[in-house]
């Protein structure tokens, strides 16, 4: 039986600074429990709801082989850890560690990295984006949102367990990626046209912040920017969206 103070430190995994302290994450949802418990990824444990439960006992009785510990909570209690306004009443508990990203070590031709995206939803809109596109390593900025919030999971559907994720990777290290070959492409409003843009063999993809755009250090290390041209009146496009539209184009020359 789980305890209060247990639920307490789990409902405290929402928070970064707990996740990063104890490098466990909460995640929700049937879909991104189950990619989770189909991963790499040790779960410690799954909670559910009593009308959870009660609705998908051949999925817990398949946890149950996997040796995972299952808490079945009332509904009040489970609201406590959700981040949800209508939860499905069923979330899990993955360890997970930090990784290092090693310039001279990657073997992908194609690469992202995200400048300042400080909206969850659109990290992880772009990481399910990437997954799509066959994309294995994103490197996110110091100053981006966590991957790991609960939104960003949500938003990614299960890709966050699919896909080598580096977290605050500093500007710096596009240099070192640019003596390993790669160009650097930045996304932005004034760039040249992505349709008639020859991607190189090695890309770093760098996708910023809409509302400001490419960070100054990243200007500077860019070899080119490239852009959406725009069609009609809209004052921006989602960096979510474009960043589907880029990779789009980016993987039909280079895979």
């Amino acid at each position: 039986m789980i305890t209060r103070n247990e639920l307490k430190y789990y409902s405290s995994l929402s928070q970064k600074k707990f996740r990063e302290s104890e490098l466990k994450f909460i995640v929700e949802g049937l879909k991104n429990v189950e990619e989770g418990l189909n991963s790499h990824y040790d779960c410690e444990i799954v909670l559910t709801t009593f009308e959870f439960a009660e609705l998908h006992k051949k999925f817990l009785s398949e946890v149950k082989r996997k040796k995972i510990r299952i808490e079945v909570l009332r509904s009040q209690d489970f609201i406590r850890i959700s981040e949800t306004k209508s939860p499905q009443g069923i979330a899990a508990v993955f360890r997970y560690a930090k990784l290092k990203f090693y310039p001279d070590k990657t073997e992908s031709n194609v690469l992202v990295y995200l400048d300042n995206i400080s909206d969850p939803g659109n990290l992880g809109t772009i990481i399910r984006t990437c997954d799509w596109f066959g994309i294995n390593e994103i490197l996110i900025s110091k100053f981006s949102v966590d991957y790991l919030n609960p939104k960003a999971i949500r938003a990614s559907m299960g890709s966050i367990f699919h896909l080598y994720i580096f977290e605050e990777v500093e500007p710096a290290l596009l240099d070192d990626l640019k003596l390993n070959n790669y160009k650097i492409i930045c996304s932005d409003l004034d760039g040249k046209n992505i349709f008639d843009y020859k991607f190189p063999a090695k890309t770093v993809l760098v996708f910023s912040n809409e509302a400001t755009g490419p960070s100054e250090v990243v200007k500077t290390i860019a070899d080119d920017v490239i852009t959406i041209p725009k069609y009609g009146n809209a004052e921006s496009l989602n960096v979510a969206i474009a960043s589907g539209i880029i990779l789009s184009k980016s993987v039909e020359q280079n895979f």
